[in-house]
């Protein structure tokens, strides 16, 4: 993987970096690849159990498309007629979104700065977001003649409710960290010094828990948001059945009853 995205699993944990600070870890090609393999690799792998994405720098998060490298990109499509730059949705933060959104375990976000059109919809896709006070967030589409891509329009409607996204997507504004935590974006705000720590604490304490749990966690909220009450809970007795019968479970009933800290094993 390119040194724009930086990838290391430990201990059940695979901690995904943004890796361009100079450049405010603004997506261009090399980035996008990097950051679809590393999320799609991290979903794949049976030994990770939480995924950390988090960023180098302390000015940013993401801000989202590299729009020095798209302009040359827009120029080359007008002047070969081939369309070729706006396949990034489709290529790049489509296959982002689906992996970590989708994927069958806890993703946490440590967001250490600016996170900005694509940026923003990668945090949003996470599962929980950990906030640093100076960071901020911007859905900023629209005000590059754009519409909301890297799933905003799914996600923040589900995280803020429909009338104020769209407030937010017509009138793309700096929400600042503690904005972001009275509106849901942010489930904790720590201090700039302290987040890569109580990131990495939390992604650590989730990679230790249930696993299979999580993921079905994950699984019947996003279900639920979709489906009738008749159809949850119908997901919710198949989920239930599936979680009844692992061996966390096992272990968690048998620690419960022994007043022992249980130590799971993810399956």
């Amino acid at each position: 993987m390119a040194d724009t995205v930086l990838y290391e699993v430990s201990d059940g944990l695979a901690t995904i970096v943004l890796n361009r600070p100079e450049a405010m870890n603004a997506l261009n090609i090399a980035t996008k690849n990097a950051l679809r393999d590393a999320a799609e690799a991290a979903a794949a792998d049976e030994t990770v159990r939480a995924v950390l994405l988090t960023a180098a720098g302390d000015r940013a998060f993401c801000v989202g498309q590299d729009l020095k490298e798209h302009i040359g990109l827009l120029k080359s499509d007008r002047e070969t007629g081939q369309g070729q730059t706006m396949t990034t949705v489709r290529e790049h933060y489509n296959p982002i979104v689906r992996a970590l959104a989708g994927a069958a375990k806890p993703v946490v976000a440590a967001v250490n700065g600016v996170a900005a059109g694509a940026g923003f919809g990668f945090a949003l896709a996470a599962d929980y977001r950990i906030v640093a006070e100076t960071a901020s967030f911007t859905t900023s589409f629209a005000g590059v003649a754009l519409t909301a891509d890297s799933g905003v329009s799914w996600t923040l409607p589900r995280v803020v409710g429909p009338s104020r996204a769209m407030d937010l997507l017509l009138f793309p504004r700096s929400i600042s960290a503690q904005e972001a935590h009275e509106l849901g974006i942010a489930h904790r705000v720590v201090s700039a010094a302290e987040l890569r720590a109580e990131a990495e604490k939390t992604a650590r304490a989730l990679a230790e828990g249930p696993t299979l749990a999580y993921a079905a966690l994950k699984e019947s909220v996003a279900y639920g948001l979709t489906h009738s009450l008749t159809e949850t809970l119908e997901k919710e007795d198949e989920l239930q059945t599936r979680a009844g019968q692992s061996e966390d479970h096992a272990i968690a009933v048998r620690a419960f009853v022994n007043k022992e800290k249980p130590v799971y094993r993810g399956r």
